[in-house]
């Protein structure tokens, strides 16, 4: 399997070779040549397969400069019980991403697939625990160190940096926007106190963080002479490693491969939802990928209208699903690649128009109407909408969910067809946004043992400004 570049102008590389890397050197996000297809009878063969070995099924796919039982034995050790099971879903944990039917609404099924089971309480896990396996086997055969720069909006972060403490080889520097997280996810990020692991609290928002890493993941000489990569879902690697649970959910929610599900992703830099367009692309029997955005809708504008309009610091709100308060979505080139028949020099034409007009229209081409073909849906939530929708599924389910999982759960009620079941994408555990949960139902949210003093903890973290050079010298001046 060969990777290029969605804006064409980066030598094709191999899986091994584009993992420690992040951003191609012409800037662009790595996708395979092509997506190799996967045949209703062999997706019918895969229903009795373990999580880990449904792993396997779909990552060699894409992984196969690894050797096989070396692969086997990454996942096996990634995807276990022990792993995936915080205390609250033990009945099943063996499933590492349970599927939870909610009840019939609008003619068809509603469920949540529970993504919510890892170290960290959060989805990022998902795929950041098997990042970590991955990234120490890498540096181990090459024998290589690798200093991990990212940038969170809160979730990311804790997932990257419990998958890389103590991880032979690896430094963790994450970016965070100071004072815009949840208690709880600052908390959960600063209070490690391993060696291998950097916070820095960044003056600004996520989109400040998010420029600040591809900035620096452009300086090809700075990048090269420090070894710096990235953990942030410009990775192929964190990506691919989401489309496994879009299989995982389908087979939970049918009988055979005949039958078509419905997705919906609470959304802000279209990683999440990324993979699942890669899954439906690969055959996935996929009836539509809806994304549930937040206040900040830049992606529901683009999908409602063909309107991308990106969003600057000043003008990105900030929110109570504060995991998607992000109005430039790094994932998005991706999707926008296939959309325009994996042109690169069209990709990077239309990304620049990003970065010097804010944005791009095409409202008027050919290439929007027939977009329906990808099945992409899309809605918006507000603080409102997700206070009402965690009380509705409290009382009605008696299930109480995160506050990007209630956008996830009010949009998708908005595009419910019958006799097609709608998996809801749980994003967090509701402990990880308590204040907003207290306001919602006036109580509490659940804390498992392991969290309940996470707060009291002594925090390490830097405060620095929203500047490039700055985060270059702190870079510079901790390697070893």
């Amino acid at each position: 399997m060969r990777y290029q570049s969605t804006r064409g102008n980066s030598p094709q590389q191999s899986f091994l070779e584009i993992l420690l890397g992040g951003l191609a050197p012409d800037g662009g996000l790595y996708l395979p040549v092509e997506y190799p297809q996967v045949s209703p009878a062999q997706l019918d063969s895969w229903r009795s397969l373990t999580y880990a070995d449904l792993a396997y099924e779909v990552l060699s796919l894409y992984c196969d400069d690894i050797p096989e039982e070396d692969l086997r034995a990454l996942l096996r050790k990634t995807y276990t019980e022990q792993v995936y099971c915080n205390g609250r879903k033990a009945d099943n944990a063996k499933d590492i991403s349970p599927l939870h039917w909610l009840g019939e609404e609008g003619g068809t099924r509603l469920g949540l697939l529970s993504l919510s089971n890892g170290p960290t309480l959060a989805f990022k896990d998902m795929a950041m625990q098997l990042l970590g396996n991955l990234f120490e086997y890498a540096l181990k055969r090459s024998g290589q160190k690798l200093n991990i720069l990212g940038a969170t909006s809160g979730d990311t972060g804790s997932a990257a940096e419990y998958a890389m403490r103590g991880k032979e080889g690896v430094n963790v520097f994450m970016l965070s926007p100071r004072g815009k997280m949840s208690a709880f996810q600052s908390a959960q990020m600063y209070s490690l106190q391993d060696p291998n692991i950097f916070n820095l609290a960044v003056a600004g928002v996520f989109d400040d963080c998010q420029d600040i890493v591809k900035a620096v993941s452009n300086d090809h000489v700075f990048k090269v002479k420090y070894r710096i990569g990235t953990v942030n879902s410009i990775n192929w690697g964190r990506v691919v490693a989401q489309v496994v649970y879009y299989f995982q959910g389908y087979l939970l929610a049918t009988q055979s491969s005949s039958e078509k599900v419905s997705f919906t992703v609470p959304s802000g830099n279209f990683g999440n939802i990324c993979a699942g367009h890669i899954a439906r692309m690969m055959g996935l029997p996929i009836a539509h990928l809806v994304a549930a955005t937040n206040e900040n809708d830049v992606l529901n504008e683009f999908f409602s209208t063909g309107v991308y309009r990106a969003r600057k610091s000043a003008e990105t709100l900030h929110t109570s699903s504060p995991s998607m308060d992000i109005s430039k979505a790094s994932n998005f080139e991706r999707f926008v690649f296939d959309l325009v028949g994996k042109d690169g020099a069209q990709t990077a034409a239309m990304f620049k128009q990003v970065d010097t007009a804010g944005g791009f229209d095409i409202s008027q081409e050919l290439i929007f109407q027939e977009m329906g073909q990808y099945g992409f849906q899309s809605g918006r939530s507000t603080h409102q909408n997700r206070l009402d929708t965690i009380r509705n599924v409290d009382q009605q389910y008696n299930i109480m969910i995160d506050t990007h999982t209630a956008d996830g759960v009010k949009v998708a009620r908005d595009y419910l067809e019958p006799g097609i079941p709608m998996i809801v994408l749980e994003t967090a555990l509701p402990i990880k946004f308590e204040e907003t949960i207290e306001i919602a139902l006036g109580r509490p949210a659940e804390c498992p043992e392991a969290f309940k003093d996470i707060k009291s903890k002594p925090q390490r973290v830097e405060n620095i400004d929203a500047d490039v050079n700055q985060v270059k010298t702190f870079l510079a001046t901790h390697l070893d």
